[in-house]
């Protein structure tokens, strides 16, 4: 099972675009990330810049319409993410409990969607496709 773990930093919604954080804070997190590859249930993980940075994109009656950051109705944002393989919901949980996280800090754990979770009609709508492979 994957599961994507989030970070939710409050505050992070509007923080200034070349906000990072202390040399503490990520040699703490780089010990927690060893910590997931050392246990062979690390996918993927990044980090992301503020939503100052970023862009929304909306749509209504067929059209796209963008909205550069910051977002004013933002309340909470994600900061951002870790993929594990893990065999449970609660596997995930216990390792988003051990995240060294500030006391405004969340993290939501969902887990993702396999294609054998869908109907077969929606498995073969997506037929050929690999996502686990696209190369940029």
């Amino acid at each position: 099972m994957r599961f994507m773990m989030m970070v939710i930093p409050k505050g992070y919604e509007a923080a200034a675009p070349d906000a990072v954080p202390t040399a503490e804070a990520v040699a703490k997190m780089m010990e927690y990330n060893k910590a997931l590859q050392k246990a062979g249930v690390l996918l993927a993980l990044d980090g992301l810049l503020p939503p100052s940075t970023g862009a929304r994109i909306s749509y209504s009656d067929g059209k796209a319409t963008v909205t550069d950051g910051p977002f004013a109705e933002a309340k909470e944002v994600v900061g951002g993410y870790w993929i594990l393989q893990v065999r449970s919901r609660e596997e995930a949980i216990e390792w988003a409990k051990r995240a060294p996280m500030s006391d405004n800090e969340v993290i939501e754990v969902r887990q993702i969607h396999e294609m054998s979770d869908f109907p077969a009609d929606v498995q073969k709508a997506a037929e050929g496709f690999e996502h686990r492979n696209v190369v940029a």
